[in-house]
């Protein structure tokens, strides 16, 4: 990031907000180049380690069950991501999940905290969202699962950034989808020998996708 940094400083662009994720690396580059520049956590990836928590939890309580004998949790990981409003009734997907969150309460605790998470950014104002984070930071530490207890606080840990969506309601979207684009691009080629031309079809790729948007 060290010439982008550079090239920032020569244009004289003030920056007001900036989207990351919760890297302490990024988090410490934007602090020491951009100080005065409010740092956003971005939900999706906030969500994704959530989501990522949850199936660590998942797999220890799977392991747990077998141990003891009893019935395990199979074919369980994709619906615990998967959102709600996408579940297909034509897989009975509804009914899946409610009957493998009945076997762990654990499970479901965190699960269910999960889709509350999800309604923090729908919040009206910030001093709504910062009620509705500290009531959802209490309710995990309520509980008595381990990794709710971790992941509340990192949540708090970080809260100033989670709210500063609500000043600034930007995430790193737009840039995840140009990525998915150049991986995309990456594996239809099979690979550039030529970093160059490579960088010239990821300029021609970002060219394309804001002349089909204008």
């Amino acid at each position: 990031l060290a010439p982008f940094w550079k090239r920032l400083k020569r244009a004289r662009v003030r920056i007001r907000a900036v989207a990351i994720d919760m890297s302490p690396a990024y988090i410490a580059a934007v602090s020491t180049n951009l100080p005065e520049a409010v740092i956003v956590f971005d939900h999706f990836h906030l969500i994704k380690l959530f989501n990522d928590k949850l199936s660590k939890l998942r797999r220890k309580l799977q392991r747990q069950a077998e141990s003891t004998g009893k019935k395990v949790l199979k074919g369980t990981r994709w619906l615990l991501l998967k959102n709600p409003e996408h579940f297909s009734p034509e897989h009975n997907e509804k009914q899946r999940i409610e009957e493998a969150l009945r076997l762990n309460s654990s499970l479901a605790t965190a699960y269910y905290l999960k889709e509350d998470l999800r309604q923090l950014w729908q919040q009206t104002d910030k001093p709504a969202a910062r009620a509705f984070l500290d009531d959802w930071i209490a309710r995990a530490r309520a509980s008595n699962v381990a990794m709710l207890h971790k992941f509340a606080q990192t949540l708090d840990d970080h809260r100033e950034g989670i709210l500063a969506y609500f000043d600034f309601p930007i995430s790193t979207g737009p840039l995840e989808g140009t990525n998915n684009k150049i991986k995309t691009l990456q594996k239809q080629a099979y690979g550039f020998r030529d970093l160059d031309f490579f960088k010239l079809k990821i300029y021609a790729l970002h060219e394309t996708r804001y002349a089909l948007v204008g």
